[in-house]
């Protein structure tokens, strides 16, 4: 050991730097006799490590400690001396087993003064051992459920050592052990006790395998009167007691615990329901059982929820409005499918062989609810929709259901509430219906975000009808199809009827405009037909989301209206268009009086015009044009209206000329000309009127026939 340098060390908790060195190099290990002035705690046994008159001592609370750090002390220090450990010294036996001595002597004082020694001193053949330990072991569970959720009711290995013990050393018979704790453990489970079923089957099992003679030993034994009696009877205590179980396992195992629990009680339940153990199981006898157990159950969780939604102090209250009664019967459905979404989550497993029983449990407890939901129902007013938000709440939940979905009480929940949507339906068509008309007749035609109040009101409404009916998700897809095609039609007619009065409010407006100088140059679309335009253009955009069916012929509606929309559109596209050339119409007739060898020309000329019939059309251009590009909102409907109105203002043109080729242009009849050509030709380029309409060979020829006559007029 000469190459490692040993010592002892001194650590705080946790920590893995010492606090204190002693190297052991020139120390002698020995044992030590006890040192009456040290104080150490629970120190009885000492040792110390010697060098040069330094002594350190040491002491443990065990004196197999002592020799072990003895002995690791003496290897690490390299000394020759050997310790030997100390002899106990004969005074201090015979001392200490004259302490002993007097103690047992105490214990016999004190158990004659309890009455221990007449039984110490009995005969055991004199006494009822059965009593007895059916003493013993009701205490002995006693008092381990002293921590229930710990044992429950399994004896430790030590307590089970000792019945065991007392059973073999006395003879108490295994099956009246077995029945003894059979009826205590029904005795704690009837107080509140937690009792794990498992434990009950193997008792049960043993009594009836040795009750019935068909023990798995097959060792021959005899059966006592009392065994039997006390048999059946805790039998029927057992059935009793699982069919409680069963018809509260909602509380008998909340949330399932103990896990598994539900299972072995329904295990021990077709046990005991079994008249011979070594006889099948009779399965109709056993569903038979547990229906019974599901059906009151069903009333039990029913009437438990109810209460704790105060129900019968709500909706038969006949002070309660209607609505408060409706929103008290909507907290219970959703008290009604936590509970149930519970029962699936946690129980299910448990009755997975008895599921179309489950079923039925949950098709009964709906049936109860059904009740409480017609008696509120029947009590709201005819015009009133509060319960709708119930249907939806209940069949979201039921239609996504594997077993619930188009059940008993899903038809019945149908069945109500059918009559209820047709009736909301009717009266939503014939509000709509109103609302066009009164709305129409007051409409300001003011601009809205994409129409008008009337027409953005209609389709809001149309479009919230149709959103709220596919949101029920109506579970009779057949009805469900009579309701879309239904809706559909009635968003069809209504936007039919909106184009109408849209049209002809559109033919009235018209034939108004601004007329700033009393002269037809200065007309201005009025901002009101704009909208009207916008109004059809809306309802054409939202025609195929509100009248396009989701089932069978698509567009059946939606084609209709689409092409009587498309057909209005096109009847204001020109209406709009022969109003604006009608102006270019008026100023070509006001230039066709300074024809050459017209009696108005030399009258005319007099007053020396220059162009200001060709600058008021210009701005009469420009001014339409701002106005249609600001207003209507479809970008594509106002440019196929700008390249129309160019190509009839150049037909008009190129024809008005054409029938002057005879004679020459009078200059103010040419400046005019020049200056609507150019200006409007800029103007719709700028409107994004492509160059070859703007280009066309009627243009060009324009163009041709007003630079000859400008080079003409110049020679002269």
């Amino acid at each position: 050991v000469s190459q490692y340098c040993f010592a002892t060390c001194s650590y705080r908790e946790k920590k893995s730097e010492p606090t204190e060195m002693m190297p052991l190099e020139g120390y002698t290990v020995d044992y030590a006799e006890p040192d009456n002035g040290l104080v150490m705690q629970d120190a009885k046994y000492f040792f110390k490590a010697v060098r040069e008159g330094d002594v350190v001592t040491f002491a443990t609370n065990e004196e197999n400690e002592r020799h072990s750090w003895v002995q690791a002390l003496y290897r690490a220090t390299g000394q020759s001396h050997k310790p030997t450990p100390p002899v106990t010294a004969t005074n201090k036996s015979s001392q200490g087993a004259g302490t002993a001595g007097q103690k047992d002597q105490q214990d016999a004082d004190r158990s004659k003064k309890l009455g221990f020694d007449e039984y110490i001193q009995s005969d055991p053949c004199k006494f009822d051992h059965h009593d007895l330990f059916k003493t013993l072991q009701t205490a002995t569970l006693d008092f381990r459920l002293s921590d229930p959720y710990c044992s429950l009711g399994w004896l430790s290995p030590g307590q089970s050592y000792v019945l065991e013990e007392y059973c073999s050393r006395y003879g108490v018979r295994g099956c009246l052990r077995h029945l003894y704790y059979l009826n205590d453990l029904l005795d704690r489970a009837e107080q509140g006790f937690m009792i794990d079923p498992q434990l009950l089957h193997y008792s049960y099992v043993f009594c009836a395998s040795h009750v019935s003679g068909s023990r798995p030993d097959s060792s021959a034994s005899t059966v006592t009167m009392e065994e039997k009696d006390r048999f059946n009877e805790i039998k029927e205590r057992l059935r009793v007691f699982l069919e409680h179980q069963v018809t509260s396992f909602r509380f008998a195992f909340p949330f399932g615990r103990p896990e598994g629990a539900l299972k072995a009680t329904l295990s021990l339940l077709e046990r005991v329901l079994t008249k011979d153990i070594s006889a099948p199981i009779s399965r109709d006898e056993i569903r038979f059982f547990i229906r019974k157990c599901l059906e009151n159950a069903a009333y039990t969780n029913y009437t438990r929820v109810s209460d704790q939604a105060k129900i019968e102090e709500t909706i038969y209250n006949t002070d309660d409005s209607p609505r408060k009664k409706i929103d008290d019967l909507i907290h219970l459905a959703e008290l009604c499918i936590e509970l149930l979404q519970q029962d699936s989550e946690h129980y299910q497993e448990a009755f997975q062989q008895y599921n179309d029983l489950l079923i039925e449990h949950e098709e009964i407890f709906w049936s109860l609810f059904a009740v409480d939901m017609e008696h509120v129902i029947d009590q709201q007013p005819i015009e009133s929709w509060d319960s709708f938000p119930l249907f939806q709440l209940l069949n979201d939940y039921l239609r996504v259901h594997d077993s619930l979905s188009n059940g008993r009480f899903h038809q019945q929940l149908r069945d109500t509430f059918a009559p209820l949507v047709i009736r909301y339906v009717d009266l939503m068509e014939s509000c709509i219906a109103q609302s066009i008309h009164k709305g129409f007749e007051k409409e300001n035609w003011k601009a809205r975000t994409r129409g008008c109040a009337t027409s953005e009101d209609m389709l809001w409404k149309l479009d919230a009808l149709q959103c709220f009916i596919r949101d029920l998700h109506w579970p009779d897809e057949m009805f469900g199809e009579h309701l879309e095609k239904r809706l559909k039609q009635m968003a069809s007619d209504m936007i039919e009827a909106c184009g109408k009065r849209v049209s002809r409010h559109f033919e009235i407006w018209i034939k108004k405009g601004g007329l700033i100088g009393g002269t037809n140059s200065d007309y201005l679309l009025p901002s009101e037909c704009c909208v009207m335009v916008n109004v059809i253009l809306d309802c054409k955009a939202q025609a195929l989301k509100l009248c396009a069916l989701h089932s069978g012929d698509l567009h059946q509606y939606h084609t209709r209206i689409d092409e009587y929309l498309e057909k209005i559109l096109g009847e204001m596209s020109r209406a709009l268009i022969q109003k604006l050339v009608s102006v270019l119409d008026s100023v070509l007739k006001k230039l066709s009086r300074y024809d050459e060898g017209s009696f108005f020309a030399q009258i005319l000329s007099l007053t020396k015009p220059i162009n200001e019939d060709g600058q008021a059309y210009v701005s009469c251009v420009n001014a339409n044009l701002e106005q249609l590009r600001q207003k209507v909102s479809d970008e594509i409907f106002t440019l196929n209206i700008f390249e129309e109105w160019y190509r009839q203002q150049t037909h008009f043109i190129f024809t008005w000329l054409g029938e002057r080729t005879e004679i020459s242009l009078h200059p103010y009849q040419l400046a005019c000309l020049l200056l609507i050509v150019k200006k409007t030709h800029g103007s719709f380029e700028l409107q994004g009127v492509q160059e070859k309409d703007l280009n066309s060979q009627a243009y060009l020829t324009i163009m041709q026939r007003l630079h000859f006559e400008e080079t003409a007029n110049a020679v002269k």
